[in-house]
């Protein structure tokens, strides 16, 4: 390839530049990111080589560290796969769009040193953490079964070049020149410090090469997983855990453990105690490393866990899997299978232990990861109940999260369904006309605030023979649950028919039916779907979907206990009014408000406040 100048896309060039001036707190993880991205190049020239079926060209992976005091570098090799100058441009050039959308918009927002601590790795740009100690970097890379050898060059400014270089064995060598302020790296003490901190597990040998040329290994080159557990340190899983997930925070849950029988494996897995970056994405893929003997084959086998757990991170490595498989092949492996539900049966009961013996911390993980776990109730059928088990719901009445064990335990008196409100902000839902009866009585309502729950209820009837029941559908008697709020010989008053009929008759064409409810204190009115209708927040979300989708006419019903409600019925019998129908509009309208929902005509909602107001005004003037 001749020489060629490229100019960095513009959110790399933003985010070279906060590097460059050192937003990170640790300079020294850049190591730990260039001997990962190393033995990742041996990992996929390895496996490049098995199938091809090449066995004959088995090569020893290496790594090594070499430094050169007088011209302040320090360079990093490998026998990889190596790159083309295509690939340059495309990975040396470009950080991971995704990552870097999410983390420009988060710096106007947050802190940028908070962010710093976290960008390297989650966001794709574990190569360019060397810009943090490099004033110029230099990667010279010969592909695997390709003849071309290219030298990719940048100060991490404007841009960088291409060029045609020299370098007789497969691999790549990165050079960095250090800046002034990072000659601690020339030295081999604080090498070796490091390699032994971050990178003691990588299968490969580090060595450190002396200016005799003469190597000194420096890593045990012993996969962590394969070591028993009571010989490994907690600094040792914390610093593996960080390597495998490109973390930060420590893990919640480490399991490894070795299985043998029909189907042998050892998994070393972690459960973070934060929520990974890439986990909302829309691909929802698990990340977790698959290994043969040692040998990497993907870090992208779909079938390992299902996809609600694809917050868990860590490796399998198994020798029950073809060397030479397709990563497609993988998807219908029956040992994957079997693993599969090996590993989800593991994690399952992780947690399940953690929210018995860990309360506290369990609460706080399900804040990190309660909406992605939940999305197993719906998509995982074999394990819907046990996760039902381990899951964590607002409520009306507890001041923490409770399981829907603790809910049924504290039903009130007489009660016999799971009641629950589904909500777009469960804050804003405690204020709920919908909720008043319940308050009143004395009954807890589980407040439902993540877009699966509706999707998880559709398909859920019950736990454990208590059916789940929407206090927003359909008609609810409450007059054997709870605390009595009236007397027995109280009667419930009565909205008069001339009343329903004329609201109903001016909102015709918005509701399915007009009637009197018990269930409200203080609110003038609400909005109920029928027995088969849609939660309000199911419409919502239909909604986004479908700009054009209505849902289908609500009840409206009417607290016949409301001041304006009994006036409206005194005057209607005394045939002193005729304003209803302007007046049935506006309960309608309020109803919708106190359902979160949007006014569909606010100009002629205003026109209609504005109206009552001066009728009101000339009265009393």
């Amino acid at each position: 390839m001749s020489d060629k100048q490229f100019n960095f896309e513009a959110d790399t060039g933003k985010i070279l530049n906060i590097v460059i001036n050192s937003l990170y707190s640790q300079r020294e993880i850049f190591l730990r990111e260039l001997i990962s991205n190393a033995s990742d190049a041996i990992n996929k020239r390895i496996f490049e080589t098995l199938s091809a079926g090449e066995a004959g060209n088995t090569f020893d992976g290496a790594i090594t560290i070499a430094v050169d005091k007088k011209t302040r570098t320090i360079t990093i090799s490998d026998n990889g796969i190596g790159l083309t100058g295509d690939e340059m441009v495309a990975t040396l050039g470009t950080i991971a769009s995704s990552g870097t959308k999410a983390f420009m918009e988060s710096m106007d927002t947050s802190n940028k040193g908070e962010i710093g601590d976290q960008l390297i790795g989650q966001f794709g740009v574990g190569f360019y953490s060397a810009f943090m100690v490099a004033e110029k970097i230099t990667v010279i890379s010969h592909k695997h079964a390709a003849d071309e050898v290219n030298a990719w060059t940048s100060d991490g400014q404007s841009g960088f070049t291409i060029a045609s270089a020299e370098r007789e064995a497969v691999g790549s060598d990165v050079i960095l020149t250090l800046r002034k302020d990072a000659k601690e790296f020339l030295e081999q003490e604080r090498i070796s410090y490091l390699v032994k901190k971050y990178s003691d597990h990588i299968a490969q040998p580090i060595s450190w090469v002396n200016k005799d040329g003469d190597p000194e290994q420096l890593n045990s080159s012993i996969a962590l997983w394969t070591r028993a557990p009571k010989d490994i340190s907690e600094e040792d899983y914390l610093s593996f855990y960080h390597e495998v997930a490109a973390a930060y925070d420590a893990p919640f849950a480490t399991l490894h453990n070795r299985t043998e029988g029909t189907v042998e494996f050892t998994n070393l897995l972690f459960v973070p105690s934060s929520a990974p970056f890439d986990l909302f994405e829309p691909e929802r893929k698990p990340k977790l490393q698959l290994y043969v003997n040692r040998v990497f084959i993907t870090d992208s086998c779909e079938d390992l866990v299902p996809k609600w757990m694809r917050f868990v991170r860590g490796v399998i490595d198994t020798p029950d899997v073809d060397l030479n498989v397709s990563r497609e092949m993988l998807q219908q492996n029956p040992v994957v299978t079997k693993i599969r539900k090996a590993l989800t049966k593991r994690v399952l009961a992780e947690l399940k232990k953690a929210l018995e013996k860990r309360h506290e911390e369990y609460q706080s993980l399900w804040g990190a990861l309660g909406k992605v776990i939940k999305e197993g109730l719906y998509e995982d059928q074999d394990n819907k109940e046990k996760i039902l088990d381990i899951s964590l719901f607002k409520s009306t009445k507890a001041n923490e999260l409770v399981t829907l064990q603790n809910y049924v335990d504290n039903f009130a008196k007489g009660q016999e369904f799971i009641y629950y409100l589904s909500t777009e902000n469960a804050e804003l839902a405690l204020n709920s006309p919908h909720l008043e009866s319940f308050e009143a009585k004395g009954i807890d309502v589980l407040l439902l605030s993540d877009p699966i729950d509706d999707f998880w209820l559709a398909n859920m009837s019950d736990f454990k023979g208590k059916a789940f029941q929407s206090i927003t559908r359909g008609e609810i008697d409450l007059s054997k649950v709870g605390e009595q709020t009236k007397k027995e010989d109280e009667a419930e008053p009565v909205l008069n028919d001339s009343l329903v009929a004329k609201v109903k008759h001016a909102l015709d064409s918005h509701v399915s039916d007009v009637r009197s409810s018990a269930h409200m204190e203080r609110s003038l009115a609400r909005l109920v779907a029928d027995e088969n209708g849609m939660d309000p927040q199911m419409e919502r979300m239909m909604r986004m979907h479908n700009p054009d989708f209505k849902g289908g006419p609500k009840i409206l019903e009417l607290n016949a206990k409301h001041p304006l409600i009994k006036t409206l019925n005194e005057r209607l019998e005394a045939g002193e009014f005729d304003g209803s129908e302007k007046f049935a509009k506006l309960i309608f309208d309020s109803a919708m408000v106190s359902d979160g929902e949007s006014i569909a005509d606010p100009r002629e909602f205003a026109e209609r406040i504005a109206d009552v107001m001066q009728q009101a005004l000339e009265k009393t003037g």
